[in-house]
């Protein structure tokens, strides 16, 4: 019995271990294989075809099941049947729709998440030269890839793909995306070219930075505070002046039939609020309080150097910016000239935003309080006084002037002069119309 009941115990152990032994395929268990999951009894070749038939939006989820399967697709991606699944390059010929319901452009959002969620225990410095050498191969995505820039959503999928990227990262992090995007592209020398040279003689470079700028670092729909901090890196490197000539690039008027920036456009006539809308609103938001780099000061000599380029510009498009800028940088803006002593300059820039609100049909009582506003900034009665007179005095000097055209017979196919002082008269009495309510109004509470 002892001898038996030895051998019973000696055989158990040893059975144990045989059958241990002998169904357990060797590296099977391995950490790395085993973080594959029911993947790993996949040859390599038939994991890539099932990965052809899952959405991108599905292939970035399955991306952060584990470190081994992320690396598995970041090889994938850089395969050539990985490229043509996911690198799609129909960017001239877009439908509403493409398979599974989304547009290229969506598209371009789910890959830039997915290579984000590959990417993200690597380096900012290593994620940024994979992410070249994924996209590299698309020359839509280049500054100067594409033969029809105006007809490409390359670059708007190149902005939403780094968009989401970068969504996140921080102010360090993006900094060094900005850095590698310019080296990369060489817009250095590029924009140097063009804020130095005579604008329009490179009417090409200017329209290709124009939308590269537009397109991928302040891609549509950006949060205002990302808006602001590419802005800021795409000016701040210059001075004053080349800053006004490359925000007039970005977000000056072009023309419909080429797309070129029309640099005479607020010289040669009064403008409409859609050649300046554009200009406004980067002006309101390097002033917001996203862009922090930037005083009020600074955006207002931004705002007075805009003024001449290429060269002074007509008294209303002034005005008319101004409107579009909001009331903070249009009080900030006159109430910079009465501090300075501008007067006369100050009351003709307030005429012509009395024309304005006449034209585009604003409220006339808005004129009316940021007239009084601006008053209280004189330190004087007698400051305050002389301005109003040179408000006064410029009204006549303008209607004097405009009468004086129509009665000369200068007229043209839309009979502008005729027009301009039809214009003039009715601000002229609507505002003062206002003035009288006010007045009124006044005199009655205090009685």
């Amino acid at each position: 019995m002892t001898s038996s009941s030895g051998s019973s115990r000696t055989s158990v152990p040893g059975q144990r271990r045989g059958r241990r032994r002998s169904g357990r395929t060797p590296g099977r268990d391995s950490p790395a294989l085993s973080a594959l999951g029911d993947f790993q009894t996949l040859p390599l070749e038939i994991f890539q075809m099932v990965l052809n038939y899952l959405s991108v939006k599905d292939i970035s989820m399955l991306s952060m099941v584990s470190k081994t399967i992320s690396a598995r697709l970041i090889n994938y991606i850089s395969t050539s049947s990985g490229s043509r699944r996911l690198l799609l390059q129909d960017f001239h010929q877009e439908l509403p729709a493409r398979r599974g319901g989304a547009s290229i452009l969506e598209h371009y959002k789910a890959l830039g998440l997915l290579l984000k969620r590959c990417t993200l225990l690597l380096p900012t410095r290593d994620r940024l030269k994979y992410v070249h050498k994924v996209l590299s191969g698309v020359s839509c995505f280049k500054l100067n890839g594409c033969a029809s820039p105006l007809h490409c959503l390359g670059l708007q999928c190149y902005g939403v793909f780094l968009q989401i990227l970068t969504a996140g990262w921080d102010e360090l992090e993006c900094h060094r995306v900005f850095n590698f995007l310019w080296e990369l592209s060489n817009l250095a020398r590029k924009v140097q070219t063009v804020v130095s040279s005579k604008p329009g003689s490179a009417r090409r470079l200017e329209l290709r930075i124009r939308l590269f700028c537009r397109g991928v670092l302040l891609s549509p729909g950006s949060r205002r505070s990302d808006s602001a901090f590419w802005l800021t890196r795409i000016l701040k490197p210059w001075p004053m002046v080349n800053q006004a000539r490359l925000l007039y690039i970005i977000f000056g008027p072009v023309s419909s039939r080429d797309g070129h920036v029309v640099w005479q456009k607020m010289i040669e006539g009064p403008t409409d609020e859609t050649s300046l809308k554009g200009l406004a609103d980067a002006i309101k938001l390097l002033y917001g309080t996203e862009a922090r780099e930037w005083t009020a000061d600074d955006v207002i000599s931004l705002v007075d150097e805009l003024s001449v380029v290429p060269q002074e510009w007509l008294m209303e498009n002034n005005a008319r910016l101004l409107l579009l800028s909001g009331n903070s940088i249009c009080f900030t803006f006159l109430a910079s000239k009465a501090v300075n002593g501008r007067a006369v300059e100050l009351a003709r820039l307030m005429v012509f935003m009395v024309l304005v609100c006449e034209k585009d049909l604003y409220c006339m009582d808005w004129a009316v309080k940021m007239m009084q506003k601006v008053c209280k900034v004189f330190s004087t009665p007698w400051e305050r006084n002389n301005f109003l007179q040179c408000l006064e005095n410029s009204f006549a000097r303008m209607l004097m002037d405009t009468l004086q055209a129509v009665l000369a017979g200068e007229r043209d196919e839309e009979d502008s002069s005729f027009l301009n002082l039809f214009h003039l008269m009715n601000a002229q009495a609507n505002f003062h119309k206002e003035i009288l309510y006010m007045a009124m109004a006044s005199s009655t509470s205090t009685t």
